[in-house]
């Protein structure tokens, strides 16, 4: 998944999923031949793919291990029988930039056909066999690569999943892959959905009303429905009904990205992830910054305002109060405007995108819409508000140093795709630390905006409150331009760009220098010697939920001390294609029908995870002792570290007790 954060606070913020842990098989395929002359072929292979799963083009996109594993096909050919007439053709779609693997990427979702001609050599007894390779992904896993074959008769265009036979080597060896697991595999899962967004809009929303725009006009308006009504509960009603159509006017807006979705999909992650649009984004922040420096005032046509006060003075009732709503939203536009832009970008990268900025701009809609209904309902609390001021100032340029930092995300996105090299990880924080100095700078009087009234001998304790947040937030990003194990900032995960696209050189290591067995057999031998704990980790190479629990829980100090000192870790690479030697290949029987030729070390490690713990998705976390007793329930993706840490606890407690 990915992350959403709102303009303000943080751009972009992750709406977590705990993986479910089970057997995930979200494609099917389907392969047939049709006849286009006496000796022509074309061999269909149409793929139906589960909603949310996509698979990737043959074209491998980004460097190996970095990028999605690409489809592949392969056939029995042979000049005696059939000849291949060119590439096998896949759907022509345009790359789009992946939120997952960072990187412009071609993939494929709903249904994809695949075709690939053939001219027959020797039509007697002709049979084809086809072999799929292909990796699953959704927006936060992706399954170990799965092969199938079909056996193809093209006089009848009938095809069949290839089962191969099993001979007793085979089972042998099958048998060697599978071990006696004892405990709860589990199967639980829990997500969180829009209410997340909607929290995030909302506190957006917060924050536009202490802008000079919209603050000064909460006590004028309650004022006026309140003194200038008949009566009032009159008054209340018309207050509260004008902060109902604040919130509906919000909501509206988003409708235009529902009308988008249905036309297309996919249209709304294509457009927020291309790389032209990126770069507008950030020349759009950047506007959106100096404007609150004070530079210049950002404003919607003055005749837009006008035309809707005098339709709200003619029309009256509850028309007149929904002009009058409209009319708020307009002129307060220089000020809500780039904190509505960042819920904007953010929300598009999303695949649901247009509902969760619905929820977003409903949130945000209803922050603004609150003090209008409760302050009509209790007009004393008017005498509790600050009076405007130079304060309000303050609070606008504090966000236009908020709005510089985020503008060079999105110029992040678009250097992780076109390959600059020009916004490395350690470059990035360190404009964000010149944002966080320079915020800090102003806040204590150092420096000064057009805007600004004159000095004052004294600093307001709002200044010195929130500077020092800044200084301390300052502190806080220095490590990350060190090549040390505090490099890991994880209130920019998702933020800043990946550890490994760093000036530094990473290697190629275990992770965090952690001492990882890549072989089972080995790890449990290691944990038999030692009198250790297992920590079983399925991860794979191309797999970003494994990255991100690596480099942001797993770096955790106490957690990493647990799992360095406590357990013998064993990872295994899912993905791997390094191929096993031929004589140690074998056909392994399928538990739900065919079979399946282990090739590579990722065949052997993805079939030993299906076969032993009933799971196929990555990353996969299982604690065990070197008898195979699992010492509590597996765990899958878990990005909180402290629900991490006791879970590891839990299974060195088992097993001490045992």
């Amino acid at each position: 998944m990915r992350q959403l954060i709102l303009a303000v606070l943080l751009t972009f913020t992750g709406i977590f999923t705990v993986q479910s842990q089970e057997f995930l098989d979200p494609v099917s395929w389907k392969v047939t031949t049709e006849k286009k002359s006496d000796k022509t072929y074309d061999i269909v292979m149409e793929a139906t793919i589960d909603d949310g799963w996509h698979i990737y083009s043959q074209i491998q996109f980004g460097e190996e291990f970095e990028g999605p594993i690409p489809t592949e096909f392969s056939y029995n050919n042979s000049p005696e029988t059939y000849e291949l007439d060119g590439m096998t053709r896949e759907p022509d779609v345009l790359p789009v930039y992946d939120q997952v693997f960072e990187i412009d990427v071609k993939s494929f979702d709903g249904n994809a056909v695949f075709v690939q001609p053939i001219t027959v050599v020797n039509p007697t007894g002709l049979k084809v066999s086809v072999e799929i390779m292909y990796s699953a992904c959704n927006d936060t896993q992706c399954l170990a690569p799965e092969v199938k074959t079909f056996d193809l008769d093209l006089a009848s265009g009938s095809s069949e999943l290839a089962s191969a036979e099993i001979t007793e080597d085979d089972l042998r060896k099958s048998e060697a892959l599978t071990i006696p697991v004892k405990g709860d595999l589990g199967n639980t899962g829990d997500s969180k959905g829009f209410l997340t967004i909607f929290f995030l809009g909302f506190l957006g929303g917060l924050l536009a009303l202490l802008t000079p725009c919209v603050f000064p006009m909460i006590p004028l308006t309650v004022s006026y429905f309140t003194k200038g009504a008949k009566d009032r509960s009159r008054g209340i009603r018309n207050a509260i009904l004008y902060g109902f159509f604040i919130f509906l006017i919000y909501v509206l807006l988003s409708l235009p990205f529902h009308l988008l979705d249905t036309v297309d999909e996919a249209l709304l992650s294509n457009i927020s992830t291309n790389v032209y649009l990126n770069i507008l984004f950030f020349l759009v922040f950047l506007v959106f910054a100096f404007s609150f420096f004070g530079y210049f005032e950002l404003t919607l046509p003055s005749s837009w305002s006008t035309k809707m006060d005098d339709k709200a003075s003619r029309v009256g009732g509850i028309f007149g109060i929904f002009f009058m709503a409209l009319t708020l939203a307009i002129v307060s536009f220089s000020c809500t405007g780039p904190i509505l832009g960042g819920l904007l970008g953010s929300s598009l990268s999303q695949d649901a995108g247009a509902m969760q900025l619905s929820f977003g701009m409903g949130g945000f809609g209803l922050a603004l819409a609150l003090p209008f209904a409760l302050f009509a309902l209790f007009p004393n609390w008017l005498n509790s508000l600050p009076s405007s001021g130079g304060w309000l100032n303050t609070v606008k340029v504090v966000l236009g140093f908020v709005e510089l930092a985020l503008a060079f995300k999105f110029l992040s996105n678009a250097d992780l795709v076109m390959h600059w090299g020009i916004l490395k990880r350690e470059v990035f924080i360190a404009i964000w630390i010149l944002c966080s100095v320079g915020m800090a700078l102003y806040l204590f009087g150092i420096i000064r905006f057009p805007h600004d009234g004159p000095k004052n001998s004294k600093l307001p304790k709002g200044n010195i409150i929130v500077g020092i947040l800044a200084v301390a937030f300052t502190i806080y990003l220095i490590p990350g331009l060190t090549n040390t194990k505090y490099a890991n900032l994880k209130l920019l995960s998702g933020l800043a760009p990946p550890m490994f696209y760093s000036l530094y050189d990473k290697g190629t290591s275990a992770p965090l220098g952690l001492n990882a067995y890549k072989d089972f057999n080995e790890g449990v031998e290691a944990a038999r010697k030692s009198g250790k704990p297992i920590m079983l980790d399925f991860t794979g190479w191309a797999c970003v939920n494994c990255r991100k629990m690596e480099e942001h829980v797993w770096s955790v100090e106490e957690v990493f001390k647990v799992i360095n000192e406590e357990f013998i870790l064993i990872s295994l690479y899912v993905d791997d294609r390094k191929p096993i030697p031929e004589e140690e290949q074998f056909n392994f029987l399928k538990p739900k029908g065919g079979t399946k030729r282990i090739r590579t070390v990722g065949d052997k490690w993805a079939t030993f995870q299906t076969v032993n713990f009933k799971n196929n998705s990555q990353p996969h976390y299982a604690l065990m002792d070197a008898d195979y007793n699992l010492l509590n329930i597996p765990i899958g993706y878990t990005p909180d570290e402290d629900d991490y840490l006791v879970w590891l606890r839990e299974g060195l407690a088992e097993f001490n007790k045992q």
